[in-house]
């Protein structure tokens, strides 16, 4: 079993690239199948979700090439089955984002109910209420999602609460259906935009990306394209904290820091100078003591469910108190109990964190839950005093390229180990 030894109490200095959205990534992969004909991507990160959305596109009957220089090109002309089966829908949640493509343009399919991280019950009926209004026969029969329709029709859906990837699944099956498709209180995550961008480009009629209310013109067919993945802006709040909690200085590129001004804010607050252009982040904590900062997630452009742990974390090395609101996710503090085993002292009300920040991180074995839970880990086994070891590392792969490489290029003292 492969895990992550981390040397802590060395500062961060340097230079990376940041890699392409994983999240984007996964849903552009899935709307390619909508048309017969080619599609280039560009800047496609290399990571375990995205082999796994290979794998279940490929399955259905897709051609995949995987190019030079992260280009990935499909042809989904013969596609001869509609099936997204368990043993891959398991093991990542985002596996749904081939039901509206799939009903879309073959007018039925079979999806496994998703599964993926455990940090919370993320229900799927949002997906399935919008395409029931859009005229799918829906229902679940021995842990499958089956759904057809001859054709989809238009309609008007608001989404309660916001769902990324519901809002990006109903645009995608509206993008096909006859008339037209309104989706109210929508996601506004750069994501979900370019997703919304990548459909243009193949003849799609959209309105509204970037706002709540998304206007949608069905088209009978989409056309072939080349499209690049905007940089990935977790991982690069993932490397900015890093950098702000050893007391570190990088300089991240390919990168878009209008994507998470709400993170450079809140960093900011905790004492980091932070000068940025238009594709590099440059940070650096210069402050003896970091400053505490309280924060609560929100749907974008607030502070994301996918930074908190992270953020918790430096909190947690902050002299003073703070707290932290999780609204997103109801299971996603389950990073707490690890680092609790590191020292960290933070203690759980409902949905609510306190922390008060200790002067040292003590190395401990532990163990990642999921998989920005595992970035937290890896993050305080770098100011840890002693030698820490991350299990479950699989978790990590996921969502992050070459983790481990990227903080050596910083100075970290990283390895992945065999046990």
């Amino acid at each position: 079993m492969k895990k992550l030894k981390i040397q802590g109490g060395h500062s961060l200095r340097g230079e990376i690239h940041i890699s392409g959205s994983k999240n984007a990534a996964l849903s552009i992969i899935a709307a390619s199948i909508m048309t017969e004909e080619r599609i280039v991507l560009e800047n496609i990160p290399h990571l375990e979700d995205v082999t796994t959305m290979i794998r279940l596109i490929a399955g259905m009957g897709v051609s995949v090439t995987l190019a030079d220089d992260n280009k990935l090109i499909l042809d989904s002309s013969k596609i001869r089955n509609f099936l997204a089966p368990y043993d891959l829908v398991k093991t990542m949640r985002a596996s749904i984002l081939v039901l509206g493509p799939l009903i879309a343009r073959f007018g039925e399919a079979s999806v496994s109910l998703p599964g993926g991280c455990a940090i919370g019950a993320r229900p799927v009926n949002l997906h399935l209420d919008g395409l029931k209004a859009m005229g799918a026969d829906v229902e679940i029969n021995e842990g499958y999602i089956c759904a057809k329709a001859k054709k989809l029709k238009g309609a008007h859906f608001s989404f309660s609460p916001v769902s990324v990837t519901g809002t990006a699944n109903l645009m995608m099956a509206g993008v096909m259906a006859e008339g037209q498709t309104i989706l109210e209180n929508a996601a506004t995550e750069p994501e979900v935009i370019n997703l919304g961008e990548f459909l243009l480009k193949m003849g799609a009629k959209i309105k509204g990306l970037g706002t709540r209310k998304i206007m949608i013109d069905g088209v009978n067919k989409l056309c072939s394209t080349e499209h690049k993945i905007i940089p990935d802006r977790i991982e690069t709040g993932t490397f900015l904290v890093a950098a702000a909690m050893t007391k570190g200085s990088v300089l991240l590129k390919k990168t878009q820091p209008e994507h998470l001004q709400s993170v450079l804010d809140l960093l900011r607050q905790t004492g980091a100078v932070i000068f940025f252009e238009e594709d590099t982040i440059e940070l650096t904590m210069n402050l003896t003591n970091i400053k505490p900062a309280d924060f609560t997630t929100q749907p974008y452009p607030g502070i994301p469910t996918d930074m908190q742990a992270q953020l918790m974390v430096l909190n947690a090395i902050a002299p003073g108190n703070s707290i932290v609101v999780e609204t997103i996710f109801e299971n996603r503090f389950m990073h707490v109990l690890e680092l609790q085993r590191m020292g960290a002292d933070i203690s759980l009300s409902g949905n609510t964190a306190y922390i008060t920040g200790v002067k040292k991180l003590q190395s401990a074995p532990v163990m990642a839950t999921d998989l920005r839970a595992s970035a937290a880990l890896v993050l305080a086994g770098l100011v840890a005093d002693g030698e820490t070891h991350i299990d479950r590392i699989y978790h990590i792969d996921r969502g992050y390229e070459c983790i481990e490489s990227k903080l050596s290029l910083l100075g970290a003292k990283v390895a992945r180990i065999e046990t």
